[in-house]
């Protein structure tokens, strides 16, 4: 028996990083997950995985900047298992690293719409079905990037600082409905993660060396039993809450500015 048996759980961004972590976890505690995912190898893949592991699972292929696929992802879920208990929202990107006076408005769109749309547009579409059937969940995701200021991420901060802000508007709101808003400020080698270990030299080194606990969190040993947590009857009382789950990283926090920034500044 699991925490989440006969719960039905749509995880955006669910074929790698955080993501699959969830979706992995979530199966694991009795849940079927609906994994969103725009890459169809990997939203297939992990699936499979669920399958494998004994649960129910489906994926729908979904450019979530898209409102139409969002919907299109919403309306699967209903028609193949019924119900939306849990909704994550998970799905984010990061634009190339330059300085924020060289973000240009298509940077800021693309990062918009992955997060700040996207989650907008799913709790939109969740909250009627939640309200109907008597409650439901909702769990973003946030960054400590955004409160530390991170040089480099000015749009990604502002992305991560807005669905902040919708998180808790959405808990005084919808709390009269039993429908519980919360997020995760996680750190963890997410795909975010890989993406800067790939951009900035020594960068995994560097974020375990900082980090309180000495190392960067596991996505579904670390961070999905929290989400599993915020998923269940455990957490009927908690709503309106950003839970940091980063090995103590939010206490310090970190400097960020380029040791190099010179090579990031026009001439």
């Amino acid at each position: 028996m699991g925490v989440l048996d006969g719960k039905v759980a749509l995880v955006t961004g669910a074929g790698a990083g955080i993501g699959r972590g969830i979706a992995r976890r979530y199966a694991r505690e009795g849940a079927a997950v609906v994994v969103v995912e725009v890459n169809e190898d990997n939203g297939a893949r992990v699936a499979a995985e669920l399958k494998a592991l004994g649960g129910r699972s489906l994926f729908i292929g979904t450019d979530v900047s898209k409102k139409s696929e969002v919907e299109a992802a919403v309306a699967g879920t209903m028609k193949h298992f019924g119900r939306l208990d849990i909704l994550v929202n998970n799905a984010s990107r990061l634009s190339p690293n330059v300085l924020l006076e060289q973000k240009t408005d298509e940077m800021l769109q693309a990062t918009l719409g992955v997060g700040t749309w996207a989650t907008w547009w799913f709790m939109q579409l969740a909250m009627p079905i939640m309200r109907e059937q008597g409650g439901g969940r909702i769990i973003n995701f946030v960054s400590v990037d955004a409160e530390a200021g991170a040089w480099l991420h000015a749009d990604y901060n502002m992305m991560k600082g807005a669905i902040e802000a919708l998180t808790r508007s959405a808990a005084m709101e919808w709390g009269r409905f039993k429908i519980l808003v919360n997020a995760i400020a996680p750190v963890a080698a997410g795909t975010v993660f890989e993406e800067l270990s790939r951009s900035i030299p020594g960068f995994d080194q560097m974020a375990s060396a900082m980090n309180p606990l000495g190392r960067v969190g596991d996505p579904e040993e670390d961070i999905a039993p929290v989400a599993v947590f915020l998923g269940s009857e455990a957490c009927r009382y908690v709503t309106g809450e950003v839970i940091h789950v980063d090995g103590g990283m939010h206490v310090p926090r970190y400097h960020s500015k380029p040791q190099d920034l010179a090579s990031f500044t026009k001439a």
